[in-house]
């Protein structure tokens, strides 16, 4: 697709996603200096001329995730003043968007607040993927593209071939998107039923489906310290059910997660590059890339056409 008018950098979130979207692309990745102050403030120079481009910034809000934010504004203010034509946001992952509502008096809309951010700070269009609430591209005032790994989950699981699968939903809110694996691998689903005593915290009371004597595989957006997850594999054990395998977008892996999902119950956990997980990961973490993804929505954005060509199964 080699563009001179396109440019695309990184911050320093995931940079080695951004060195394999430019490599589908056949693009070089931008040159862009990006350090801090003693005080921790955040200075940004772009090395070599974006006036009238169509400028791509990759960053995703993984740990530390306000620093990360902080960085892509700072990113975003250099490109408009240095007279970029547009300003194209690919975050794989959008931080915040779990407080996407209020569910308690005098709480904040806080991934409404980061919307608000975003496009006050010059963006032109943001693509993500699978957002924890879909609704949440109504935040924004600008184009929103919002794709889906499920596609490429989906066709991993597929080749496993396992026995006797049954799609599991955590939670209410994942209960679409495991429906659309189930229909996609022509599986049974089941749904779990839990409350919330704290913020990453969760207690199973119900199981709707039957999981006994079968192969668990759950889905999820994201995974945080795998608590929750641990609970359901647990949950699931306790009825009948076989080993699990885990399936999710967002690695975000706080605090002792890798070593929690290293559990004899769990027979592998699928996940993707969204977010940059240490190399010397368990065999039991397998990673797909969706370097492809991101690079063919950046081209057809480029180029014209319908994004609608790179939902496989359906969008989200």
């Amino acid at each position: 697709m080699y563009n001179d008018n396109v440019k695309i950098f990184s911050g320093s979130s995931n940079p080695k996603l951004a060195e394999r979207i430019c490599k589908e692309l056949g693009q070089p990745l931008g040159k862009i200096k990006l350090s801090r102050f003693k005080s921790g403030e955040i200075y940004c120079l772009y090395e070599e001329t974006i006036r009238n481009c169509d400028v791509f910034l990759v960053q995703t809000f993984s740990h530390p995730i306000n620093e990360h934010m902080m960085e892509l504004l700072v990113m975003m203010d250099a490109a408009k003043r240095a007279s970029a034509k547009t300003i194209n946001l690919v975050i794989p992952y959008y931080g915040y968007s779990r407080q996407e509502r209020k569910a308690a008096p005098r709480e904040p809309i806080s991934a409404k607040l980061v919307a608000d951010l975003v496009s006050a700070a010059g963006a032109t269009r943001v693509v993500t993927i699978d957002l924890h609430a879909p609704a949440i591209q109504g935040f924004f005032n600008i184009p929103v593209d919002h794709l889906t790994a499920l596609d490429v989950i989906s066709d991993c699981i597929k080749k496993k071939n396992l026995p006797d699968p049954i799609i599991v939903s955590p939670d209410a809110g994942r209960a679409t998107t495991a429906e659309k694996m189930a229909n996609i691998l022509d599986a049974p689903f089941a749904m779990m039923i839990k409350k919330r005593p704290a913020h990453n915290e969760s207690v199973i009371t119900h199981v709707i489906g039957d999981v006994a004597g079968r192969t668990p595989i759950i889905i999820e957006d994201l995974i945080d310290t795998g608590t929750t997850i641990v609970n359901v594999v647990e949950g699931l054990k306790e009825r009948g059910a076989h080993d699990v395998y885990i399936c999710a977008t967002h690695p975000v892996f706080s605090g002792p997660a890798l070593q929690r999902l290293v559990h004899p119950n769990i027979k592998e956990v699928i996940i993707t590059d969204s977010i940059a997980i240490p190399e010397d990961h368990s065999d039991k973490f397998r990673v797909l890339s969706v370097a492809p993804l991101l690079s063919d929505a950046i081209r057809i954005i480029n180029e014209g056409g319908s994004l609608s060509s790179l939902f496989k199964y359906g969008g989200v």
